[in-house]
């Protein structure tokens, strides 16, 4: 049976696809509504469009964005995060074409919240983004928009081990970007017990993707940069991973 994914990444800052290291440094891509295009062609289960601007600046979600990327008419879930912070914004934010939400400033600042968009959208269209590093006292969770490491809160375990949100983006975020260096051991400190996890953060290689998608309640992995170096990266990830429960390898015929 499937039940394991392949989620493709964009990242966008200042309006533009970017690619992104650690960060702290990013590159221009182009246009995000034509890369959430091409992950849509290309074979993704699922596309995580993340606004990494739009929490830090209080602008709330993107929803011309998100309507851009509406009128493509895609046929692969799309996942959003960015400045949402109310219920009202994550409402608007699906109205606007996502179909899950993924948070994470709100989790540092009232998670408390994350119960009222669970209401109105369900539990299965929330998810946690928890940019993580590993330090001497144990996990150490990134707030982003100060650069404050501490370590996870109680309530957030909390919520997602009672299913409140569906599932942790485990974000390796000091090796997001750089080739082969996803820390795997992110994972199995996580001290959760039942919510299912998501590896994000420097997975490029087909064996270091496998370990992953190998280690307990991983259901997917999230792959941003990598993604865009060939067409059919996608697909050859499935070929080389043909033996785990993901949908298998389709290329589109061409016809000369």
């Amino acid at each position: 049976m499937i039940h394991q994914r392949l989620i493709g990444v964009v990242t966008v800052k200042d309006g533009w696809a970017v690619q992104s290291f650690g960060y702290q440094r990013y590159l221009p891509l182009g246009h995000p509504e034509v890369l959430v295009e091409n992950l849509d062609r290309w074979g993704a289960d699922e596309i995580l469009l993340q606004c990494i601007d739009r929490s830090s600046g209080a602008h709330g979600p993107d929803l011309d964005l998100l309507e851009r990327v509406g009128k493509r008419g895609l046929s692969t879930p799309l996942i959003y995060a960015g400045g949402v912070h109310t219920a009202e914004q994550a409402i608007a934010a699906v109205k606007a074409g996502a179909d899950r939400i993924c948070i994470d400033a709100l989790l540092h600042d009232t998670p408390s919240l994350a119960r009222t968009l669970a209401e109105p959208l369900g539990a299965q269209a929330v998810i946690a983004a928890l940019p993580l590093s590993q330090g001497s006292t144990g996990l150490q969770w990134l707030d982003y928009r100060s650069g404050v490491q501490k370590p996870l809160s109680p309530e957030v375990l909390g919520l997602l081990d009672e299913g409140v949100i569906s599932e942790a983006l485990v974000i390796d975020w000091q090796h997001e970007g750089h080739p082969n260096s996803f820390d795997h051991g992110l994972l199995a400190q996580l001290p959760l017990h039942k919510a299912p996890l998501i590896a994000f953060g420097g997975l490029s290689q087909a064996p270091q993707i496998r370990h992953a998608l190998q280690m307990p309640r991983v259901v997917a992995v999230a792959i941003g940069n990598f993604l865009n170096y060939r067409e059919h990266a996608v697909q050859q990830y499935r070929q080389q991973l043909a033996d785990l429960p993901l949908r298998p390898a389709i290329y589109e015929r061409s016809f000369f």
